[in-house]
């Protein structure tokens, strides 16, 4: 192992074992460990002064509970690798549910450096397993990723988007003059991360930041926190989720989060029994007012009595900021699914209030299709898109119709077994009979017989999730690794006046319809919900869609699934090595870089019996046509590793941070490879990358320059097609 975790106790005779034992790391990057381990404290640290910085922590009150040190040491270890070991630490440690943290969630490092990706998080992976062996981690980073703990965690890094949302939220509560900050977000745009982040930001201890590691942007965030506590103090809050099953979701998460509390997770009907410093909605648009409330009328109608309110207009959003001196509302106005949400001129008007201030989060972080897969969605359902079909590249996300719905059960059922997190989903097309009789099936179509979800609390996480049917309103605010979307027989397509249609007899969410009489609002509700469960898989969406005029509408735009070609077929595709193997990656899979589809969850393996030295190869399955004057589309190509010598000439696989393939929208390509070289008192360096199609058709050469040539590499060098 590159690494060492050494365990002393956090007492006076620390310095002397340090100094005795690791005087070559004093002024050396490492990472700490401080635990408690009978009541499960701990904290996570990085210096280059690891004396000095353990001395203060020995003088701080809450440090002091702490008595043990675990220092993690490594030759290998720099500043960046340091911040970012213990960045990860933090992320996954929080996450895995032995050890409550001291740390503060602002100054969590995200920096980009030389071999980050290549040694760095191998030589995290074997660090966790370290941990695991010690007894201070339990679980797998596999498991870590799938859990609810992990995704909704406040040591999430913020992207600038949510940074500038978070700086207008802070200096909201500084205003006098402003009540309410209104954050406008897409599915999938980290609004539950930027709430749940600042939830735990304001219940923090300033004492529990680490300021040493803080940047500009920390800093400017780190003041204007400390203004806020100067002002309020510690501040009486709660956070307002809607809806029930992810209300539960994140009440869960709140109880294994230090500082945090599961009964600070409040429904809307909650809002009345007090007054609160700052109320913070996740989840907006589903606020509801007086209309299709069912059993819920009679709370509805004493709470607006309580407050002194108009029943019949008024509504949840104004509660919150009838009980709130200050109140944050973080809402979509495409995910309102039913008649009893806010209406979307509710929200304009109070955005257009002189004491709202409002923020906007555009960019995508749920699935790896980003934008553009939303983008996508969205145009789907207008019905503009048949003046032409949209070229929108979702790089290698795996969005795929079916014709059989067995087949996409199938498939959901082994991305549960590979990726874990992959649930089947539906519209609220079919009556929920099985509820009270559980040998009868909900959903039958041809000969598939499924049941819906036999829990509405927290169904995504329950035992049996994988073999039911998931709805809207037991999905939405969740992330799925893959998601198989019924869009049920409510739906249709109308060709010969290029409309949707919904069929109101077949949607059988009563609350949902019974008071609406105009079909265009029935069917924008709908649609909503559509588009609000097609964002939910994070690494892929399966459809299957009941009507056949609409089946056929949408093969238009999404590629059809089939199963293996029988090309693919033909060669001897195995699951685990032998001696006549080499590895094989499958370019459709994922887009990013390629060093993640190196990961042992991804390859395959394919029998090249005379190849001598197999070792040295791998194949890939190429996509695309930026190569097909010698590489077809789909073709199976060998690969040499690449080793080093001259690669002028030759067709390469290369990865960098500055590629991008606008073809597949990676950060690797294969293209033809040649470089020009300079000189200077530092040694030969590359001046100029250029990375060169060979295509019939027109596609842009990829030009790498100056800095741009650093973090570049070859992974191998084209040798032949092979099938």
């Amino acid at each position: 192992m590159n690494f060492s975790i050494q365990q002393y106790p956090f007492d006076n005779n620390l310095e002397c074992e340090i100094i005795d034992n690791h005087r070559d790391f004093l002024n050396w990057p490492l990472v700490y460990f401080l635990e408690e381990n009978k009541t499960k404290e701990a904290y996570v640290g990085e210096t280059t002064d690891v004396l000095s910085r353990l001395k203060t922590h020995s003088k701080s009150e809450r440090k002091q509970k702490l008595n043990t040190v675990n220092l993690i040491l490594s030759d290998k270890f720099n500043k960046s690798a340091t911040l970012d070991v213990e960045s990860n630490l933090i992320r996954y440690i929080s996450s895995d549910g032995t050890y409550s943290l001291q740390n503060g969630n602002l100054g969590i490092s995200n920096h980009k450096f030389y071999q980050q990706k290549e040694v760095y998080w191998e030589l995290f992976k074997d660090i966790w397993s370290e941990l695991i062996s010690l007894g201070i981690a339990r679980h797998s980073l596999h498991d870590i990723d799938n859990s609810d703990l992990f995704k909704y965690s406040p040591y999430k890094l913020l992207s600038r988007e949510q940074i500038t949302g978070l700086r207008m939220i802070l200096n909201c509560l500084l205003d006098d003059s402003a009540k309410v900050s209104l954050i406008q977000g897409g599915a999938g745009t980290g609004k539950s991360i930027l709430a749940i982040f600042l939830f735990k930001l304001l219940k923090t201890n300033l004492d529990d930041f680490n300021e040493s590691d803080f940047d500009e942007n920390d800093k400017d965030i780190f003041h204007l926190l400390e203004s806020v506590k100067q002002k309020y103090g510690d501040l009486n809050m709660a956070l307002v989720i809607p809806m029930a099953s992810f209300r539960q979701t994140i009440s869960n998460v709140f109880k294994n989060i230090k500082g945090l509390s599961s009964k600070m997770v409040i429904g809307p009907s909650e809002i009345v029994k007090q007054k609160y410093d700052l109320l913070i909605v996740d989840e907006g648009h589903r606020l509801r007012r007086r209309v299709n409330l069912g059993s819920y009328f009679g709370t509805f109608d004493k709470n607006c009595e309580a407050l002194g309110l108009d029943k019949n207009t008024s509504s949840e959003l104004d509660w919150v900021q009838l009980q709130s001196e200050k109140s944050i509302i973080f809402y979509d106005q495409f995910q309102s699914i039913k008649p009893s949400d806010v209406t979307k001129e509710s929200f304009y008007n109070l955005k257009n209030l002189p004491t709202t201030r409002n923020e906007k989060l555009l960019t995508q972080f749920r699935v790896k299709g980003g934008n553009n897969y939303v983008k996508l969605v969205h145009q789907l359902f207008d019905e503009s898109i048949n003046k032409g079909r949209p070229k929108i590249n979702i790089g290698f996300y795996d969005f795929k119709l079916f014709d059989n719905l067995n087949e996409m059960v199938d498939q959901i059922q082994l991305k549960e077994k590979e990726e874990k997190l992959s649930r089947m989903v539906a519209g609220f097309a079919w009556e929920w009979i099985s509820k009270n009789d559980k040998s009868k099936f909900d959903i039958v179509i041809e000969d598939t017989f499924l049941q819906w979800n036999s829990t509405d609390k927290d169904w995504v996480n329950s035992t049996n999730a994988i073999n039911e049917v998931g709805c809207i309103h037991t999905t939405q605010g969740y992330d799925l690794n893959y998601a198989g979307v019924i869009i049920g027989p409510e739906l249709d397509y109308d060709f010969k006046n290029h409309e949707f249609i919904v069929y109101k007899e077949r949607y059988k969410d009563k609350n949902g319809k019974n008071s609406i009489k105009d079909h265009k609002i029935l069917l924008d509700f709908v649609i909503n919900i559509y588009k609000t469960i097609l964002l939910r898989g994070i690494e892929g969406t399966y459809v299957y869609v009941c009507n056949p005029n609409l089946r056929r509408y949408f093969s238009q735009f999404i590629p059809i699934y089939h199963e293996k070609t029988k090309q693919e077929k033909l060669l001897k595709i195995l699951d685990e090595p032998n001696e006549h193997t080499v590895p094989f990656y499958d370019l459709e899979i994922a887009a990013g870089n390629f060093s993640d589809l190196q990961a042992v969850r991804y390859s395959k393996f394919i029998e090249v019996p005379d190849l001598i030295s197999p070792q040295d190869y791998f194949i890939c399955k190429v996509v695309g046509e930026s190569m097909n004057k010698v590489i077809p589309n789909g073709s199976f190509c060998l690969f040499k590793k690449y080793t080093g010598g001259s690669r002028n000439g030759f067709i390469t696989l290369v990865e960098g941070s500055e590629i991008f393939d606008s073809e597949t929208g990676a950060h690797y390509t294969i293209k033809e490879y040649s470089s020009k070289k300079i000189m200077d008192e530092e040694g030969w360096h590359h001046e100029e990358i250029i990375l060169k199609p060979l295509s019939t058709n027109s596609y842009q050469q990829i030009v790498l320059r100056d800095e741009e040539t650093i973090n570049f590499k070859v992974i191998g060098v084209f040798v032949k097609i092979i099938q």
